[in-house]
């Protein structure tokens, strides 16, 4: 059997067992996320142990820093699994709820129901942990899901897709409603993005390499974002030590991850925060590329930035600080440099913190917080399924709302149109 007919076999059987899915009660869903973690738990030694194995591969093939430690489980990632497992479950259920109902001058009354998409496929890279957050997020809005992960966590992925079948089967749920794609022939993930009426929706979670390509082939709707290139801003009255605070946590937490910093905009009257800023980054051990204003500072250890940096998602211990002159200027730099991801403005002026919020594009605007923030969990919707720059119809991170859509429902006592 080719790699087309495997995938389309396998989006099909999850296709005929959405509706099931769907109509299950959120105490039967509730129970499955229940039964997965459990299952989890049991067998949590034999996970660390598979991923260990996926971990030793992908170092000796050479795989990015970065994405190894994506890639890595251990203890405390295995606990931040379970616990999103357990968020979830503790969500109100999406599905089924009216909202907005209101009579019209004919009696009748008209309100809007959530409903599950259908069937959902997702392809990711590195991350075991997005089998969890996806299975989850999937089952509790009533969705199939078609996993695909990527070939270094083969052995990750695999066993926990066996807990979740055996969560499934536990309460009696179809395990086809989530179904990981078992071969890492590249050839699957083009087989599933063009599975037009039977895939709803493509989420591509990983490279700008990887969400280019299943942009370009894909026949079915992608909710996606390319890159992260978040920014920071400091105004020129903003509190000094927070700005330094703020942007050490903000690029230094975690470097591989698409809400890390990857350029810090100074207002030319705030200048005077550089030497500790720069000193704390590079005491973390971050390279700093300056403007030629940083540069001219004489910093020790800045170097020149060129205008590729600008643009850069370094996913790396690197950072690009330019000086602007006020508030649009680094406005203007970030419609022109960002990729509407998170960007952020650190002052204690209102009306600077309100400007940037309202002209500010992007999925993600925040004010006197760390870019880190922009994250599913962080925004109290349980695990995310990823992180949406599109407009339609999900934007920013998306959770159990983003996987529904609506209907229309109208209530009626025999009212004919006159």
């Amino acid at each position: 059997m080719s790699v087309v007919e495997h995938v389309s076999r396998m989006a099909q059987s999850a296709k005929r067992v959405a509706p099931e899915l769907a109509a299950a009660s959120v105490q039967q869903r509730n129970s499955a996320l229940d039964a997965i973690g459990e299952a989890i738990e049991i067998r949590r030694r034999d996970l660390i142990d598979a991923n260990d194995r996926d971990v030793s591969a992908a170092a000796a093939s050479g795989l990015e820093a970065s994405l190894v430690d994506r890639l890595t489980l251990n203890d405390d990632r295995v606990n931040a699994m379970l616990e999103g497992l357990r968020v979830v479950r503790g969500l109100p259920d999406p599905i089924g709820g009216i909202e907005g109902m209101r009579t019209m001058d004919s009696g009748i009354q008209v309100g809007q129901m959530r409903v599950p998409l259908g069937l959902i496929g997702i392809i990711y890279e590195s991350r075991p942990n997005v089998t969890i957050d996806a299975a989850s997020l999937c089952l509790k809005s009533g969705n199939a899901v078609l996993l695909r992960g990527g070939s270094e966590a083969q052995h990750s992925n695999q066993l926990l897709a066996a807990c979740i079948a055996t969560g499934l089967e536990k309460v009696g749920l179809n395990p086809d409603s989530v179904a990981l794609i078992d071969t890492t022939d590249r050839a699957a993930v083009s087989a599933m993005v063009q599975q037009k009426g039977v895939i709803d929706m493509v989420i591509p979670r990983g490279g700008k390499g990887l969400i280019e390509r299943v942009s370009a082939e894909a026949l079915v709707p992608v909710l996606k974002h390319l890159d992260g290139v978040c920014h920071l801003y400091i105004d020129k009255e903003a509190d000094r030590a927070m700005a330094v605070e703020l942007a050490v946590n903000a690029k230094t937490h975690r470097y591989g991850t698409c809400n890390t910093i990857e350029s810090i905009l100074v207002d030319a009257h705030a200048v005077d925060c550089l030497p500790d800023m720069i000193g704390a980054l590079q005491a973390e051990g971050v390279e700093v590329r300056g403007c030629e204003r940083v540069v001219t500072a004489n910093i020790a250890g800045c170097v020149a930035a060129t205008e590729d940096d600008w643009y850069a998602e370094y996913l790396a211990p690197i950072v690009s600080i330019r000086v602007v002159d006020g508030i649009e200027a680094a406005m203007a730099h970030i419609s022109q440099y960002g990729s509407a991801h998170t960007d952020a403005i650190v002052t204690d002026c209102h009306s600077a913190a309100m400007t940037f919020l309202r002209r500010v594009d992007s999925s993600s605007v925040m004010v006197n917080a760390s870019t880190r923030f922009a994250d599913g969990f962080e925004y109290g919707l349980g695990a995310e399924i990823g992180i949406s720059t599109d407009r339609l119809h999900a934007r920013g991170p998306v959770g159990l709302v983003g996987l529904t859509s609506q209907k229309y429902v109208v209530l009626g006592q025999g009212q004919l149109r006159v």
